[in-house]
Parts: C-alpha cells; structure tokens; sequence
C-alpha cells in the first residue's frame, strides 16, 4: 500500500516541500531513497523504538521510502515524525486522507516524544503557499509558526498525540498569535541607554549621524576609553524594525536555530559580536550544509567587530562583497544559496598594540614603524567600505563623577527616525536604497550637489589633511546625512566639514 505524507526541506531562508512515499509490500526490509544523509538514515532505529514504546505496531513487510524530490538533499533528524506516520497510514493505523492535509516535522525520541526542529518560520510559510490545510509540529516551534496567518498550527509533545487527533479521537488546540500584537508587545526596552555614558559627546553625535544613514563606523582608542560601551548602545537609537523586517530577521534565525522556545518573533534589531578568533566561514556563513554566518544574523541590526586588527585578514576580506551588495551568495557544485546580509559594521580597534599611541597622558612604547605596521592589519579596500572614522579619547575625572545628565537613547532616536524618513521619501522610487549609506555613485551625484563654497572647503581638506581620494565619496554621503539631521534642504559648508573630521584613518601621516 502506497501512502503519501508530507514534510519540508530548508535551503537558505526557503522552504521546499518534501513529499514522503512509504510502500509496503512482502517481506521484511527497510529501504529508504531520495539522497538522505545519515540522519535521515538512523530514523528507522528510531522509529522501530518510539512506535513500540508508545504500544503502536510496527508492519512486518518491506517498507520503501522515498523523499522526493529526489535529487534535493534530505539532511537532519526532522523527517522522524513524517516518516513514522507515513508507516502508521500504511498500515491502517492511522486515517490516510486526513494526513494529506498537512506538512508534518519533528524528531522524535525513543519514548515517541517530539523533539524541537529548526527553521520553522520558512517551512510554515511554504505550507501556507502551497495551500496546505494546517502544519503539525513540536510545540516548542508552535508560536514560532503561529505568525503565519491563514494556517492551522498544532503543536504536539508525542506521537501518540498526533494519531490520536487525526484519527479524530483527540481535538487539539491550535495555537494562535497575532502577528502585529506579539510585534508590539515584545518590543522592550533595551538594558543599555546612552545616558548610561558619562562624556564622548562628539562620539555620541557621530553615532547618531551614523545611525541616521546607516553608515559604517570605526572607533580607534586606548583601552577603557569606552569604545565598546558605546557600540553597545548603537541598536537603541536605531530606527525600530518593521513588522516585515522582523519576520525576515526571525527566518534568519529560525534557520540558524538561535530563537528561544517561547520566541516567536525577532521584534529588536540584532547585535552579533563575533570573538575575533572566528572562521571566515563562521562570519559569512557556509558549511556542507550552508548555515547562515554572524553577518546575516546581523540583518537589519549591528555587527560588531572589536578589536578589528586581530582578527584574520582573511576573514575580514570575506566581508568586502557582502559590505557592497548587502547579501552573501554560498556557492557548492550542485547548488547556490543566498542569505540576506544588510547590517551596519561597527569595528573597534587600539591605536597601536600597546593601546595608548595619541595618547594625552600615558606614553606610547612601540617600536618605530610598528603602529603603521599593526593599522595595515586593515586593508584599504574594508576601510574604504567604512564611512566614519572616530578618535575615542579617555574621559576625564570631572565628567565621570559629573552629575550632569546625559541624553537619552530614546530621545536621539527620535531624530534619526525623522532624518530615516526624509531619506525613505528620497529613495522611494529607487530598489534596494532605503538610506544616503547605501547610494551609488549616480544617485551620489544627482542627490549630493555642493555649492562653490563646499567644494572649496573639500580642496582645501584634501590638499592639507591628506585625504585620499576614496575619502570623496564617504564624506558627501556623510554630509548629506548631517544635513538631513539639520532638516536642511542642501548641503551646507558646515555639514561638510563635521563630515570631514570623521575620516581620521585618512589622514597622511597620522600614523607617523
């Protein structure tokens, strides 16, 4: 007897639905085709355990398995549930027509418990689209499921369970959640806030500027000076997600397997901060079964890289595409994968490998030559894909122990929403430019017109500070964000000279 049941394969942040074939017929062999890997392979030992501990019988005949598509690979232990009731349906044990209706996933223990799987959100969202009537899964992945609209979702602790309902013998409750309420619900407040830091304000408006146009920045300074407290705080004056943004950031992380058990939705903007011992791999994502890497978990939030220049040349090289074209394409012989990518990068580094070149007050003890040596860890092509360079000094004993207040997170966002939303209006009719950081050099052109007055000032600064030529660019752009901030119209003299005092790193000379 031929029964068909159905599951789903993940492929990047895609769903495919896996149809499951289960043949019995004479004999008393187990085969199963359809290019499993060995996860897939060890179901059956499973199975065998699970059913007979939860009291069901297992058929004595050959049992033929075959998981089509054929040619797409079948990898990991979430096939256990289909497969078993596909084996139960053969049999007579459980009603055939009923199981056609829905995509059925989970690993399964020996007791016949269901085990957590990843990459829900994406296979519950093909099953939708396929017009599946509902998706049976393990309940820890219910509410993950349950945002998809239009779709049955029941979540279940064994197999005993399922059978039972669908052969009608047991109602469950399917598990509801309202998208947009759990959308704004879960949006907390943050455990940082920027009037937790004492001082910086020249830093702290450089971030807000940055924040405003999505620009990459890099903060150079000696220890303590407070270069990762502030980074920390970058995401809480960030724009809030949209509700389309969160459900593509949760796909991401469905996929990866990073959402909690009672998640459902990613409702904050994520912060990756990646040790700076990772694999090129690691960052950018791959594998033989490609998983997303730390830049696509930064999608639609803040990767941050501490201190840059210990990390491998070759991993940060690797971030050199995905910068430009905001996605990552993994590429194996018989297939390619793409993982969104859009992230702002927010490095970190001392100025030296003692800490304290530039230093106001402690001595720098570096060999000649050694702090243009440790800098060129850094190579021009990544530094030219950062738009702010910041000098982060120390703070003083006055302003720590100072009682004035700082300004808050919420209030800064304030006006980087206002100055995102004239940058929305701007690149309405433009694909894939939703702010000035992601312009290319035609829309720069067009939208970033400078008076006489401006490009005499932009002359002058790159003829005695030194800039390099690929300074240009980045400081319109950054220029254009400071006058959206100022809720100017135009470029003025004075927004391209703020922008111009954050391209330290291109100054000649400042490494000695």
């Amino acid at each position: 007897m031929l029964v068909k049941t159905f599951g789903s394969a993940v492929y990047g942040i895609n769903a495919t639905t896996i149809t499951v074939e289960v043949n019995q017929a004479s004999g008393v062999n187990f085969i199963l085709v359809g290019l499993p890997d060995n996860a897939v392979k060890e179901s059956q030992k499973r199975i065998v355990a699970a059913l007979k501990n939860c009291e069901f019988k297992y058929p004595r005949q050959e049992i033929t398995v075959n998981m089509a598509p054929a040619d797409i690979r079948k990898e990991g232990s979430s096939y256990d549930l289909t497969i078993a009731l596909g084996i139960l349906a053969g049999s007579g044990q459980v009603q055939q027509d009923v199981l056609e209706k829905y995509v059925i996933m989970g690993e399964m223990s020996l007791d016949g418990g269901v085990q957590p799987i990843k990459g829900v959100l994406p296979i519950a969202i093909q099953a939708r689209n396929e017009g599946f009537k509902g998706i049976i899964l393990p309940k820890e992945n219910a509410r993950e499921a349950a945002i998809v609209n239009g779709l049955e979702v029941y979540g279940v602790g064994n197999i005993t369970e399922v059978v039972e309902f669908l052969n009608g013998g047991k109602l469950l409750e399917p598990v509801i959640v309202d998208a947009e309420d759990e959308f704004r619900n879960s949006q907390g407040k943050s455990e940082f806030d920027f009037a937790d830091v004492k001082g910086q304000e020249n830093i702290k408006r450089a971030m807000e500027v940055a924040a405003a146009g999505g620009h990459n920045l890099i903060l150079i300074g000696p220890p303590g000076a407070g270069k990762t407290m502030l980074a920390k705080r970058l995401p809480t004056i960030l724009p809030p997600l949209t509700l389309n943004e969160a459900l593509e950031t949760t796909k991401i992380h469905s996929v990866a397997g990073k959402l909690g058990k009672e998640s459902s939705l990613v409702s904050i903007r994520p912060f990756r901060s990646p040790h700076h011992t990772i694999s090129d791999v690691a960052l950018v994502g791959g594998g033989g079964f490609p998983q997303p890497g730390e830049i696509s978990l930064a999608h639609h939030g803040v990767l941050f890289l501490d201190e840059l220049p210990e990390f491998k040349r070759t991993v940060l090289e690797v971030m050199r595409q995905p910068l430009e074209e905001r996605s990552v394409t993994i590429s194996r012989a018989k297939f390619s994968i793409e993982f969104p990518a859009s992230f702002m990068l927010v490095a970190s580094m001392n100025p030296c490998p003692c800490g304290y070149y530039n230093h106001p007050e402690k001595e720098c003890v570096c060999a000649p030559g050694v702090v243009q040596k440790y800098l060129n860890k850094i190579s021009g092509p990544l530094l030219d894909r950062i738009d702010i360079h910041l000098e982060v000094t120390p703070v003083a004993f006055k302003e720590l122990t100072g009682m004035r207040e700082s300004e808050r997170s919420e209030t800064i966002r304030e006006r980087v929403v206002a100055a995102r939303q004239v940058q929305a209006e701007r690149f309405k009719g433009q694909d894939g430019v939703y702010c000035n950081a992601q312009m290319g050099s035609r829309l720069l052109h067009e939208i970033c017109v400078i008076g006489e007055d401006g490009r005499a000032l932009l002359k002058t600064a790159m003829e005695r500070l030194g800039l390099s030529a690929r300074a240009y660019d980045r400081i319109l752009k950054v220029s254009r964000t400071i006058a959206d901030l100022d809720k100017s119209e135009n470029i003025k003299t004075e927004h391209l000279a703020e922008a111009i005092q954050y391209r330290s790193l291109d100054r000649e000379g400042w490494a000695g």
